[in-house]
């Protein structure tokens, strides 16, 4: 199948993308110090010289968690099976800026006053353990793979709308996707996490506009929005002829409240564990800025309701999401939505919005995955005395292989593994919770403990989520939600997993502590968790015991 070119839109959007392009190279000299002379060192290259104000940090932030994917599977997921599944996205969001207000602005307060770069790199120091360090860091590595992948799912969908694609020719259809992957390659390497922060701002100014203009004018196109909700639910309490059971769910029933609150709970506790929500909270330059972007960042929760909900307008729409194999791909609605409902050239600008949203995630998950092979596996395991240039560099060509990886991940594989692998991610990242979260209140815990109790919760969680078929095609990893075993109550994997995993803990914990097993020392202090970038105690603190500078030795043996 070959779709025809809509040339104005394809222009517009090849317009845009060239201008953030330039930005992203541009970028590494903006808000460099006149005594830095290149991006040598991790707090320049990887965490833009941890100097970012609360307005950059608010776009760096909003462009960091709500990626392409977002603007693609949420309301992909409501225009196919509904409320369950996509509008979860919303309450989760909103449970996660709490999460960010109290939690994030400690770990910014002892990484600030240690030189972390990465949440593993605190979870050593706290516990003075490189292994359950190391676990941190793979779990954080793996899971953002499938993440920055999708990330060029989205892209590729926006590709495939505008008539770039053919069934019958391969290199059609995937050549523009390496072009922009050389692209965004490119300008990561040169800039850092520079490049990402600068380019949010058009991002987020392209994906408002987009928004705003489709909330308003396509419900007073097609009927108001008592209509769109109506065809939705005709849509979705139909039967299924492959199931035998509703398509979908548009109001979620008593059966379906367990499914919902762990879908949203476990998504907003995992969310924050993730390298790149880290990197972009390090990057920022005080505690207060983390918790001013606590308090402004539900703006982007409310624009996350009204995309949602296009997902209901596309089924009013009649929207066909049809793919290049001539299948039905709901990973297309949104982009196939604006280009059936707009004039070209406005067509042209929310495509590039959702192509440009693409590029500002996948930059910092690419840095972030980097930065903790470069911290947390090369330096403690292989070269403990690194320096800051050697490390700079190791990042950067990992970053450029974790891209290479995820290109590779998408051009070979189905889009439908990539979504299931996304799903596992959530599942792994969540098992970082207890050493991370925990470690920053209390030291009870026992490195050991911690590190089976991780090991218990992957398996787990991977074992069970292998065990979900899909309904159609009976493919293994088909979703994210099991019966808690034992039970009918269907759950987010993620939540029962962590359950078990801090279950384990506790009981190994009180075990360990029992027959004496040597404590790791803490590299932290209780002043740590508080210490602004202003606080007179930092001085002190540093010309006491000193800490560990950005490229130093390991702080764990």
């Amino acid at each position: 199948m070959t779709r025809p070119i809509n040339w104005v839109a394809l222009i517009i959007v090849i317009v845009l993308f060239v201008i953030v392009a330039v930005m992203g190279f541009m970028a590494a000299r903006w808000r460099r110090s006149s005594e830095v002379t290149g991006l040598h060192s991790l707090d320049e290259w990887g965490l833009g010289g941890r100097g970012f104000g609360t307005w950059i940090t608010w776009f760096l932030l909003g462009g960091d968690l709500y990626t392409a994917y977002t603007f693609v599977a949420v309301p992909a997921a409501m225009y196919a099976t509904g409320a369950v599944s996509g509008f979860f996205a919303v309450p989760y969001t909103v449970v996660l800026y709490p999460i960010i207000f109290i939690i994030m602005s400690r770990l910014w307060s002892v990484s600030h006053r240690h030189g972390y770069v990465t949440a593993a790199d605190f979870v050593g120091g706290r516990y003075g353990s490189r292994w359950l360090s190391l676990a941190v860091a793979l779990t954080g590595i793996v899971a953002t793979m499938p993440y920055i992948a999708l990330q060029l799912v989205g892209i590729k969908a926006v590709l495939t709308v505008l008539g770039l694609g053919s069934s019958q020719n391969a290199l059609l259809t995937d050549l523009p996707l390496i072009i922009a992957f050389v692209v965004l390659a490119a300008y990561t390497y040169t800039s850092g996490l520079r490049a990402p922060a600068m380019i949010a701002f058009v991002k987020d100014i392209l994906i408002y506009l987009a928004i705003i203009v489709a909330v308003i004018y396509l419900p007073i196109k097609l009927g108001g929005w008592d209509t769109i909700f109506s065809a939705a639910q005709s849509k979705l309490t139909a039967t299924s002829a492959a199931t035998g059971k509703p398509v979908g769910v548009f109001i979620p029933s008593p059966t379906n409240y367990s499914a919902y609150w762990t879908l949203a709970l476990g998504s907003a506790m995992a969310l924050f564990m993730y390298p790149h929500s880290v990197t972009g909270v390090l990057a920022s330059k005080g505690r207060n800025t983390i918790r001013r972007n606590a308090a402004i960042l539900p703006l982007y929760s409310l624009m996350l309701g009204f995309l949602a909900l296009l997902g209901f307008v596309a089924i009013k729409a009649g929207t066909k999401p049809i793919d290049l194999n001539g299948t039905a791909n709901p990973q297309l609605v949104i982009p196939q939505l604006f280009l059936d409902a707009f004039p070209s050239w406005f067509a042209g600008i929310a495509l590039a919005a959702i192509a440009i949203g693409a590029l500002v995630p996948a930059a910092i998950m690419s840095i972030a995955a980097a930065n903790m092979f470069t911290r947390n596996i090369y330096r403690d395991f292989f070269r403990p005395d690194v320096n800051p240039k050697t490390e700079a560099n190791v990042s950067k060509i990992v970053s450029l292989l974790v891209k290479v990886g995820a290109l590779v991940f998408v051009l070979t594989l189905d889009q439908t593994t990539a979504i299931n692998f996304q799903l596992l991610g959530g599942v792994w990242i969540l098992q970082t919770f207890p050493a991370v979260v925990a470690g920053l209140y209390t030291r009870w815990f026992d490195r050991w403990a911690l590190l089976i109790g991780w090991a218990t919760g992957i398996v787990f969680g991977t074992w069970t989520a292998y065990d979900v078929l899909n309904p159609t095609t009976h493919a293994h990893f088909g979703g994210s939600l099991a019966n808690i075993p034992g039970t009918n109550v269907s759950v987010y994997i993620a939540i029962s997993a962590f359950v078990l995993n801090l279950a384990v803990a506790i009981v190994l914990t009180l075990v360990f502590r029992a027959f004496k097993v040597p404590q790791g020392a803490d590299m932290t202090r209780p002043s740590d968790y508080g210490a602004d970038e202003t606080d007179p105690k930092v001085a002190e603190i540093e010309k006491e015991i000193g800490f560990v500078e950005p490229g130093g030795p390991s702080p764990v043996a």
